[in-house]
């Protein structure tokens, strides 16, 4: 049954006309450059030759806790481009009296975090490039190399799912030389015979009793399945659940799951870096046992999304997204 959805994903692929790639898949779509990601590019670059530290190990962990802060209420909203953050404890040091001070010099002898950044005498926890600069001195203590920077993540983290996000997200800025990365792709090509609705929160009874956490995209045998935007494959292979499936966290830290595939598209493993538009994987009907299982149901793609906010991470309903990069795609077509 898996030899022959190969067949099925290779004949589909021509019929279909898509990428093949793993990286850098559909160059067509140029990206639009906002002002503050020029800023923010400039800002990095910036850093990098203060530091010595490379601009997109700055835009990892910046993307990073500029999604945290997105996903959580307990931490106020960001004032400039950056979005990693102090309090003002942290800043201005435990045991200093005035918590909006930014005479660096004090800051250092009450054992507070906050260093001058820009060479204008002051540590000044709302100005962007001294939070950059207080933020590399903590990481960046054993040295610059990719090892020692990994190093330096954990130790202020102390979470591995944060370093491997931010080194994630580095090695996508790498690969594009830009942040202005927010392009998105429908699921499946629109010239498909497809359908969908909303099925989030519907009951499953395979393997215990538990909700539908995601959407369900029924197709043909075979059709591609694109990556939606840019991000990394974090997990490829089995699941009892969902069959030949692959996991692939985007830029914006949210967590994209593809399930029930056919097979796989060559070139695609894990580690590879994506973009809108290339192809994952082809539509099947895996899962619901053993490697192999296929059939117990119609061929379609799950798909679900996943948002991590530094703490833990929770499923969260794709259907309105998938509408939303649908319109986009239609009327992007339609300009052509």
């Amino acid at each position: 049954m898996f030899k022959a959805g190969i067949i099925c994903a290779a004949v589909a692929a021509l019929l279909f006309q898509c990428p093949e790639n793993a990286v850098a898949a559909n160059k067509a779509a140029a990206p639009s450059y906002s002002k503050e990601d020029v800023e923010r590019l400039a800002l990095y670059k910036k850093m990098e030759a203060v530091t010595l530290i490379p601009w997109y190990y700055f835009a990892g962990a910046d993307q990073y806790e500029r999604s945290v802060r997105r996903a959580r209420t307990d931490l106020p909203k960001r004032k400039g481009l950056t979005g990693i953050f102090f309090s003002p404890a942290q800043w201005a040091g435990p045991l200093n009296p005035n918590l909006d001070d930014k005479n660096a010099n004090r800051i250092s002898m009450l054992g507070g975090l906050g260093k001058d950044g820009n060479n204008d005498g002051l540590a000044d926890r709302d100005n962007d490039e001294d939070v950059l600069f207080t933020f590399a001195s903590l990481i960046a203590k054993n040295g610059f190399d990719e090892e020692n920077f990994k190093i330096g993540l954990w130790n202020y983290y102390q979470r591995d799912k944060a370093v491997g996000i931010i080194l994630e997200n580095a090695s996508i800025y790498k690969a594009y030389g830009t942040v202005s990365l927010d392009r998105h792709s429908f699921v499946v090509p629109l010239r498909a015979n497809y359908s969908y609705r909303n099925t989030w929160g519907d009951r499953r009874g395979f393997g215990g009793l538990r909700i539908h956490e995601g959407t369900d995209i029924f197709a043909d045998y075979g059709v591609p399945v694109k990556a939606v935007s840019y991000g990394v494959v974090e997990i490829k292979g089995w699941n009892r659940f969902g069959g030949w499936r692959i996991g692939i966290r985007d830029i914006n830290n949210v967590y994209h799951y593809y399930a029930h595939l056919g097979s796989f598209n060559i070139g695609i493993e894990k580690g590879s870096i994506v973009e809108p538009g290339t192809v994952v994987g082809y539509v099947g009907s895996t899962g619901y046992g053993p490697p192999g299982t296929s059939g117990k149901f119609p061929p379609h793609l799950h798909f679900g999304m996943y948002r991590d906010n530094g703490i833990t991470e929770w499923a969260f309903d794709p259907y309105p997204y998938l509408k939303a990069w649908e319109r986009q795609e239609r009327r992007a077509s339609r300009k052509r």
